[in-house]
């Protein structure tokens, strides 16, 4: 008899949960199975940095002694959780669960980690869709660069290719689904976290509209960063995002309600669309001929299914000034992390406890005014404007590159002697088409089409309108039908 780890390794997380529904397999069993594969694999990745096997165990055998879980009202199909049973990953940034520790990929935090003391809802709501956490994976100190190589952890390897990065700050995340850990994790994006990593991996990753999931209790929806997941298959992103999705209490930015379950979206035709395409850097960097046959390629795909696919993309991705508006706010948040980990350990930070490149940006955070930074955000007020504004001129959806070269090599973004912002000036060469819609607020969602010939995934981009993840899952769906990424697996794994 085949090894359950082997036969369910690149099964997606609906058809795990299919399983567990059907009696064919336990949850424990496949618990059990995700443990042995992390334990196999991830001396060579290292995406998973904290364990939590006795209590995913515990929580396996409870859904099995019962039978089935109860979803809450709205949130599943009838009154099974979507995903019960299956095993999941969060990431070690920003997620509090209560009682467990967390890092945040630092390690004056990893030498001690605080445990939390309440949920985030978003947490509550992945366990409530039936997921057993088990554990955490890795991310760069407070999420600030585009690769996963934190000093308090080290670096994730891309199951692809371990001499190069699976992206960031959803590395971890990435580098496990990927190398068949666990079928999709939890991932977050501020910059590009979800996108990036997703590209380098050969997943799916959607980054949802301001507003879509609430991040309640700690943290704003009117910021740059949302959450979701990376995952293998476009029906696991829609069927997640069906049961996380809603405000909290106290949101000030909500995005309007589907008018349907995401789910009713795959397969579904949504007509012949007018999409922009993108294939050069609009700001004027290199673009690497893997990124441009990629999207070019995307476009041919894009044409075959009946779209009307034409150059085109809003002007103010071409703004020259959107660079420093997004650092201020960037470098102003590293700042605002660091305050929120001294209060959990209980003293002030010094340059011994932050990683250069995040210690840089938050001295830097400290000369900017508050009138400084007020003009920063009405700055990237009239950005977002100024970007929807091109999907009410008859286009439905923008397609890019996800990124502006393949996966970098391991190193590539560490600090500098002399130099802390080394790794900053290097991410603006490679991830320069994510972070225009974290400022915008717009859905975008990077889609494992291409490979290059020394076999490394490049992801492409589409991008909707505000609230649009409808539209997004739909043309995924059709790209996933016609052109399937299932059968392409990492060598490594």
């Amino acid at each position: 008899m085949k090894n359950i780890a082997d036969e369910t390794q690149w099964l997606d997380a609906t058809a795990q949960a299919a399983l567990v529904a059907a009696g064919e397999l336990s949850s424990r069993e496949l618990v059990d199975a995700a443990i042995e594969r992390v334990d196999r694999t991830d001396g060579a990745i290292n995406a998973v940095v904290l364990h939590w096997y006795d209590r995913a165990r515990e929580q396996a055998d409870a859904i099995d002694a019962t039978g089935a879980g109860t979803a809450p009202a709205g949130r599943g199909s009838g009154d099974r959780p979507p995903f019960l049973g299956v095993p999941f990953l969060l990431k070690d940034l920003w997620a509090p669960e209560a009682g467990m520790p967390m890092t945040n990929g630092n390690a004056a935090l990893a030498a001690n980690p605080p445990r939390a003391v309440h949920d985030m809802t978003l947490v509550k709501r992945f366990r409530d869709a039936g997921l057993i956490n088990l554990g955490r994976t890795n991310s760069p100190e407070l999420g600030s660069l585009p690769v996963t190589e934190p000093i308090a952890h080290g670096p994730t390897r891309n199951p692809w290719d371990t001499d190069r990065t699976p992206g960031g700050s959803s590395g971890g995340a990435a580098a496990a689904v990927a190398a068949g850990m666990v079928p999709m994790a939890h991932a977050s994006d501020g910059g590009g976290s979800i996108r990036i990593p997703a590209s380098c991996s050969g997943l799916v990753g959607l980054k949802p509209s301001q507003g879509r999931i609430t991040l309640e209790p700690d943290r704003d929806e009117s910021g740059l960063s949302v959450n979701l997941v990376v995952s293998r298959s476009v029906r696991d992103t829609a069927r997640i995002l069906d049961a996380v999705h809603g405000p909290g209490v106290g949101d000030t930015v909500i995005a309007a309600p589907p008018a349907r379950p995401y789910e009713d979206e795959l397969g579904h035709d949504p007509g012949r669309l007018r999409i922009g395409m993108l294939d050069r850097d609009p700001q004027g960097n290199a673009l690497h001929n893997d990124c441009v046959l990629a999207v070019r390629s995307a476009a041919t795909m894009l044409e075959g299914l009946g779209h009307d696919v034409a150059p085109g993309h809003p002007e103010v991705l071409e703004d020259q000034s959107f660079t420093p508006r997004f650092m201020a706010m960037w470098a102003t948040n590293m700042a605002l992390g660091i305050k929120k980990m001294e209060s959990w350990i209980g003293r002030e930070m010094t340059a011994d406890d932050v990683e250069p490149v995040n210690w840089a940006q938050a001295e830097w955070a400290k000369s900017v005014s508050g009138v400084e930074y007020g003009e920063a955000l009405g700055a990237v007020v009239e950005y977002r404007r100024a970007m929807q504004s091109w999907w009410t001129r008859g286009w439905d959806l923008l397609l890019t590159p996800t990124l502006s070269e393949p996966p970098v090599r391991i190193g590539e973004h560490d600090a500098l002697e002399g130099d802390p912002m080394a790794g900053m000036k290097r991410a603006a060469r490679f991830v320069g088409f994510t972070p225009p819609f974290n400022a915008s607020g717009q859905p975008a969602i990077s889609l494992p089409l291409h490979w290059n010939d020394t076999g490394l995934p490049i992801g492409v981009q589409l991008v909707a309108a505000y609230g649009r993840e409808d539209l997004l899952l739909a043309v995924a769906s059709q790209l996933e039908a016609a052109h399937p990424w299932a059968q392409r697996r990492p060598v490594l794994a």
